[in-house]
């Protein structure tokens, strides 16, 4: 997967080169955006790269996320989950099949903070039933 140069540019700004392995772990990530762990792009990665190890997978991951173009996403004691989707959104997670969804909320929906505070960043997570698995329960 070619990626652009706009993810090229912001993989520099961080101080972070665009190599072949961090270019097929955010291709995994953009191709099915299902929020997988760490050992999920591992295992789509070695699809493509067979050569590519966990530990080069986990590396990748850490300067993805801190160059700002994937976002981690953590639910209690879970495997922590990544997301290519850096729109503004919240998670949904199912607590029957275990997915997760995102979720478009706006940011300034009427939370009720106290005067004063000032939101920098806000990681709302949803819980229940998916509609596949409500639907099963019918």
């Amino acid at each position: 997967m070619k990626l652009s140069s706009e993810v090229t540019e912001r993989l520099a700004a961080s101080g972070i080169r665009l190599t072949r392995q961090r270019e097929e772990v955010l291709g995994v990530l953009l191709q099915k955006r299902d929020h997988p762990t760490a050992v999920e792009v591992f295992m789509r990665s070695k699809k493509h790269m067979p050569t590519i190890s966990l530990a080069t997978v986990y590396n990748c991951l850490e300067a993805l996320v801190e160059s700002g173009l994937v976002k981690q996403v953590n639910l209690d004691r879970a495997p922590t989950r990544f997301c290519a989707n850096l729109l503004d959104h919240s998670h949904f997670f199912c607590e029957e099949c275990g997915s997760v969804h995102d979720i478009e909320i706006p940011l300034q929906s009427p939370w009720n903070l106290p005067s004063g505070y000032l939101i920098k960043q806000a990681e709302v997570t949803f819980r229940g039933k998916c509609p596949a698995c409500t639907s099963k329960n019918l």
